[in-house]
């Protein structure tokens, strides 16, 4: 029987609340945005002096912008959207494909029960939030 997508996600998020997983998703291009807007912009009002305080400042709101604001996982699966979840249904399916399950259930109980399934699914959540979202992934807390 084949899972649906939206049960994979349930599984995910499931397994990734269970290891207390949460994400912190880098976003440098806004904050470089920033500080080349704000330098501009002090350039254009005060000259050299105006650019080297505009680039300062931005910098400096750029770097607060950027720290690492931690989200819990399923919160972010939920949030993917459908393309990347369909990526993610496709990676996790190689990783269960080898399972006997008859339904969803089946298959909640024995991932949930095993320490290894976990583990893996939650490597795969970890190596796909980098790679896909550029997110460092923390345990626990």
């Amino acid at each position: 029987m084949p899972i649906r997508m939206d049960q994979m996600m349930q599984l995910l998020c499931h397994v990734s609340r269970r290891k207390r997983m949460k994400a912190a998703v880098k976003r440098s291009s806004r904050g470089g945005l920033l500080m080349i807007t704000t330098a501009l912009l002090g350039g254009l009002v005060g000259g050299p002096p105006g650019l080297a305080l505009g680039g300062a400042v931005g910098g400096l709101l750029g770097a607060w912008m950027n720290s690492e604001k931690f989200k819990p996982v399923p919160q972010i699966i939920m949030e993917l959207p459908p393309a990347k979840q369909q990526t993610l249904y496709i990676e996790a399916i190689a990783v269960l494909k080898s399972l006997d399950w008859s339904d969803f259930a089946r298959l909640t109980s024995v991932v949930m029960n095993s320490d290894i399934l976990q583990l893996q699914l939650a490597k795969l959540l970890e190596n796909y939030f980098a790679r896909e979202l550029s997110a460092v992934i923390k345990y626990g807390e």
